[in-house]
């Protein structure tokens, strides 16, 4: 089974409400990446704050070319999956983005108060467009750091646990609602990015110098959540290794240092008595042994899913009850911000 360990970052803001916000694309394919990097440090941080908000965030989809019914598929899948990780829709709040309005309205108003050399700095655009080609990719995409700056301000969040890779998203929310501030007085809470350090980002299987990516060009590069044995045995065969045949981490063993953070994750046991426990041993077993400790650490989240993806009814009820009870939130963060800006009558 999987343990979950307490957060290795202590939630302090000492009186001030405590509100967790964070969000996963449903793009159909969630692996261990999304799950060691996100929902996993999510499901004890229920317990650490006062409102602990998670969202589907289908309008960031939508920045790439979706089929509108596999879209309206996933958003379900999407939603069992944090509830078989261990979201638990009595401690937290569940909605899918698109149902709450405030998210586009908000993330115009904050267009109106960032740049464009900002948003031309933030690394995930460039990484996501072909050099050279900038000129064909969305306003959709290149905007994507704003309306995540909605997502997070409009319900005062403190905390936003993201991958590092997200972090200076997190950061430019953070001056626009900083400079807001200053501007037109106290309206938003600045939000502090929570990183899980042992494993801020997982890499690929198949190259460990690049994030784990649903996207990426071959399926062995990660690991979904719901494969069979077959398939993560085969995928952990298959896994790059570095030179050498020592079980080591390190910064000139990529590969190896990748595989050890998520059996470390998946298992407990430090990294350093994972090496103690394959010391002379070759890459061979110690890779029979993850894949093992992954297909152990799976099948509960997998059967909760099967259990929870066949009752439709209940997902919609679980997330309209979750759009009702943060709307009030959106509501009020949005009409103070356009007061103050001076909009309506």
């Amino acid at each position: 089974m999987i343990i979950i360990t307490p957060s290795d970052i202590v939630l302090d803001m000492g009186n001030k409400k405590k509100v967790l916000f964070s969000g996963i694309q449903p793009s159909g394919v969630l692996h261990i990446g999304n799950f060691l990097g996100a929902i996993k440090q999510w499901v004890p941080m229920q317990d650490e704050v006062d409102e602990a908000i998670y969202c589907v965030v289908d309008l960031h989809a939508i920045t790439v070319p979706q089929d509108p019914k596999e879209l309206k598929e996933n958003i379900l899948k999407t939603t069992a999956t944090y509830i078989a990780c261990g979201i638990d829709p009595k401690k937290s709040s569940i909605f899918v983005q698109s149902t709450r309005p405030e998210h586009t309205e908000m993330t115009w108003l904050l267009n109106c108060h960032a740049s464009i050399g900002e948003l031309s700095r933030m690394t995930q655009f460039k990484d996501k467009t072909v050099s050279g080609k900038e000129q064909a990719s969305t306003i959709g995409l290149f905007d994507y750091p704003i309306l995540m700056a909605s997502d997070i301000l409009l319900y005062q969040s403190t905390h936003v646990p993201v991958g590092d890779d997200q972090k200076q998203h997190v950061e430019l929310a953070r001056n626009i609602a900083q400079r807001i501030n200053n501007k037109y007085g106290e309206i938003f809470t600045l939000p502090e990015p929570v990183i899980k350090k042992s494993v801020a980002r997982v890499m690929g299987l198949d190259d460990p110098t690049k994030k784990m990516s649903k996207s990426a060009g071959s399926g062995l590069n990660y690991i979904a959540l719901d494969d069979g044995a077959d398939d993560i045995k085969r995928k952990i065969t298959k896994a790059v290794t570095d030179s050498g045949s020592e079980v080591k981490s390190g910064p000139d063993k990529p590969a190896l240092t990748n595989l050890l953070n998520i059996y470390s994750e998946f298992s407990g046991k430090s990294v350093t008595d994972i090496e103690v426990e394959f010391a002379g041993k070759g890459y061979g077993e110690f890779k029979s042994s993850l894949a093992e400790v992954i297909i152990e650490s799976l099948k509960p989240i997998q059967k909760k899913y099967e259990e929870v993806i066949s009752d439709k009814a209940g997902l919609i009820k679980i997330l309209n009850t979750g759009t009702e009870k943060i709307a009030p939130i959106a509501h009020k963060t949005l009409r103070e911000l356009k007061e103050k800006i001076g909009l309506g009558l």
